[in-house]
């Protein structure tokens, strides 16, 4: 009887602080997924059932004042966070292309969902004050059946949509970024390791994010241009699939590359000083070049087989480093502006309701960083 006793009186003490007002649940599911916390572990630090947190969660019920405190405490948030406010716009599962769907646990993936979700309520909040580029992704919606020619002419086609030039793309970050898509690089934490790079379309603007832990120009160019691949061929198509996953790799080659742009720059044999010459003009991995040379018909199944063993003994990072990897500016240089004109973080945070240090880790997300040399 003591313990339920003690759990009684307990209950009547958070009773005496009356309910939460204005309480939105939504924000409580999005700070517990970016804490990468359970329902049933949040529940338990906070004296409550997980069915409680599920009923918060979905506004069927309301915390009282007493709870709602010791959640945000918990969560390392002010209770102001789960008041009503800008909105924050949920992206499930279901809508989100990422590059290794079954393989990445579902906590580490919700955490993720949760800062991309804090990304559109940042950008919303900017567009308030600034314009971004204008929205320059095509569509062009496929099948299961779509060829390689076929996506080929996609990329041709998207390219042309978006005033890429004949040849090598300079910046793959900044063609994304100046096509509207906001771009973002994921906060550098251990549970993203799990995560690859991932892409959606649920708010006002497509949304990128990218891995922290690929430095590598390379693979950074190709996450993003398959990224690109995914908004262009596949907003409305359930993602995860290794045929959806195989054409977005499909799109992103032909839009680094063009097979008829690259194929003079690609060696009839395992030529590796011609491979390096190609890799440092078109900014592509060795192991994509000699994928395409043998695609191409200009090697034989041998000769790319032994290409394909020698740069597994040789292992990553590839020869012929490209330097480090490409980094967003957009969002970055937006928040510089509107400082310049006088609106601070602190100021921007407030409209967005948003705490200023996820304001800011948000903003950090989508700038570049450069080391500063000191004299």
């Amino acid at each position: 009887m003591g313990a339920e006793s003690d759990a009684l009186r307990r209950a009547r003490a958070r009773r005496a602080g009356g309910v939460m007002q204005d309480f939105d649940g939504g924000r409580l599911s999005l700070a517990r997924r970016l804490r990468r916390l359970t329902r049933t572990s949040l529940a338990g630090s906070a004296d409550v059932s997980a069915a409680a947190i599920t009923q918060f969660e979905r506004n069927q019920s309301r915390p009282t004042t007493a709870v709602a405190a010791q959640l945000a405490l918990n969560l390392g948030l002010p209770i102001a966070f789960f008041q009503r406010g800008a909105e924050i716009p949920r992206i499930p599962t279901e809508a989100a292309h990422f590059r290794s769907l079954r393989s990445t646990p579902a906590i580490s993936r919700e955490r993720a969902l949760a800062f991309a979700e804090l990304g559109a309520a940042v950008v919303n909040v900017l567009e308030d004050y600034v314009d971004f580029p204008e929205l320059r992704v095509p569509t062009h919606l496929v099948d299961s059946a779509v060829t390689v020619d076929q996506i080929a002419s996609i990329a041709a086609s998207t390219r042309a949509a978006l005033g890429v030039p004949r040849g090598p793309i300079a910046h793959m970050i900044r063609t994304l970024e100046a096509a509207g898509v906001v771009v973002l690089t994921m906060p550098p934490e251990s549970d993203v390791r799990e995560v690859d790079a991932f892409s959606t379309d649920i708010g006002r603007r497509p949304l990128v994010l990218l891995s922290p832990f690929k430095d590598d120009k390379a693979r950074s160019r190709f996450d993003a241009a398959h990224e690109l691949g995914h908004l262009v061929m596949h907003p409305d198509v359930e993602p995860g699939s290794k045929i959806v996953e195989d054409q977005a790799h499909t799109f992103a080659s032909q839009f680094l590359a063009p097979d008829n742009d690259l194929l003079p720059d690609l060696p009839e044999k395992a030529d590796w000083e011609a491979l390096l010459a190609a890799k440092r003009k078109w900014k592509i991995s060795l192991r994509a070049l000699i994928f395409r040379a043998h695609r191409l018909g200009l090697w034989s199944d041998a000769t790319y087989l032994r290409a394909n063993k020698r740069l597994s003994a040789e292992g990553l990072p590839e020869r012929g480093p490209l330097g480090p990897r490409e980094q967003p500016v957009a969002v970055g240089r937006a928040v510089a502006m509107l400082e310049e004109a006088g609106f601070g973080v602190d100021r921007l945070a407030a409209a967005s309701q948003l705490p200023e240090s996820i304001f800011r880790d948000v903003v950090l997300a989508g700038s570049e960083h450069r080391p500063v040399v000191s004299l």
